[in-house]
């Protein structure tokens, strides 16, 4: 299926935000979405619906709730009952009622940073201040979890910790022990975990994603989950996750938050969700072998190419993180738009100590990587 993963996909014309928000000689390798045509099987379930010709309103089925479960088992050895799945628009929406949920103003929220920015916005949202634990570099680029930092970040009024794992934008797969001592440092000062685990299906061999709630019954009920298929089949536009609330206490809290809102998925957002959790098995695979091959791509050229620049090897996502500090580039996201014609997310978009990075997304054809990646080499050599 190389050739599917490696065809040049015009998006200019298809309202693009990754591939319009720049000059025509701009690669854009920015926004997490990805450069390839979701799977048949979605498309073909969406033409169906399309030819039913009537899109009424529309309730969520029970059929997608138990095609969830059986993901999550099939990928993750993760047991759900349907009544602990809700329907929902979007991961975003998500964490933000689910910090209107759980916290009032003048609470705090837990982060780890660098941290993707909707996070950021909860301050102002939900009127609640933010406690930053950074994850710490070390060899090679590596991010650990600096555990005395996050346990003296968690203070009288903190009342949520959002996880995002695996994380954007280092690409770490956190691992049992990793998640079982957040976990027990939560759990011990009855810290509610939100844990954004969007990028859960997009994890490279030898590493596993693990559930955070899959570890125990106790972190089961003081976990909120949200999952979507949106990252992994390049469906973001369709608009459709899911909430995974196994404390029936916590769950009618949410619910009672979301009420007069919408709580449920599109037509079309439902029906992609249900194709690509149930047929969709074969290609994510597929996709997993390529993504790994241009992570590795990236990471071999970075290291070799790109003298000043490191990056840690992504365990999971397709996202990369890359380090600027030993360059002289004060904002490397602006030099190499202005110098290269290569988009990248700007460091501090992720936090603002990290001026001196920027995130690459590493989805796309590889001729496209490899293009882009010579710009910026040159560009590079030029300073």
């Amino acid at each position: 299926m190389t050739e599917y993963f490696d065809s040049l996909v015009n998006r200019r014309a298809s309202d693009s935000v990754k591939w319009n928000r720049y000059p025509a000689d701009v690669l854009p390798l920015w926004v997490a979405d990805m450069d390839f045509l979701s799977p048949q099987p979605i498309r073909d379930a969406l033409l169906d619906r399309l030819n039913h010709n009537l899109f009424g309103y529309s309730k969520p089925q029970e059929a997608t709730k138990l095609t969830i479960c059986a993901w999550l088992k099939r990928r993750h050895n993760w047991s759900v009952a349907p009544e602990e799945i809700l329907l929902f628009p979007g991961v975003v929406p998500a964490f933000n009622f689910a910090t209107l949920a759980f916290t009032k103003p003048g609470d705090s929220v837990l982060l780890q940073t660098p941290a993707y920015h909707p996070f950021f916005d909860l301050a102002a949202h939900a009127k609640v201040s933010l406690r930053y634990a950074p994850l710490s570099p070390a060899q090679e680029g590596f991010y650990e979890i600096n555990f005395n930092e996050f346990k003296r970040q968690i203070q009288p009024n903190t009342r949520l910790f959002m996880l995002c794992n695996p994380h954007n934008p280092t690409g770490r797969v956190f691992s049992k022990s990793e998640l079982t001592r957040m976990a027990e440092l939560c759990l011990d000062r009855h810290v509610i975990i939100c844990s954004d685990e969007i990028h859960s299906d997009l994890v490279f061999s030898p590493h596993q994603h693990i559930p955070i709630a899959s570890i125990s019954e106790e972190i089961a009920h003081s976990t909120i989950t949200l999952i979507s298929p949106s990252k992994t089949f390049n469906l973001a536009g369709l608009k459709s996750s899911a909430v995974i609330i196994k404390d029936s206490l916590l769950r009618e809290i949410f619910l009672q938050q979301v009420s007069g809102y919408a709580n449920a998925v599109n037509i079309l957002g439902e029906v992609a969700l249900n194709a690509a959790y149930s047929s969709c098995d074969d290609w994510l695979e597929s996709l997993l072998d390529y993504l790994e091959k241009n992570r590795d791509l990236l990471y071999e050229y970075v290291r070799h190419e790109l003298p000043g620049v490191s990056m840690n090897k992504p365990e999971g996502t397709y996202l990369g993180w890359l380090d600027f500090s030993n360059t002289n580039l004060d904002s490397p996201s602006s030099y190499l738009l202005e110098n290269a014609r290569v988009a990248l997310n700007a460091g501090d978009w992720f936090g603002e100590n990290y001026q001196h990075f920027a995130r690459i997304n590493f989805a796309c054809p590889s001729a496209t990587l490899e293009t882009a990646l010579e710009r910026i080499k040159s560009s590079l050599i030029s300073t």
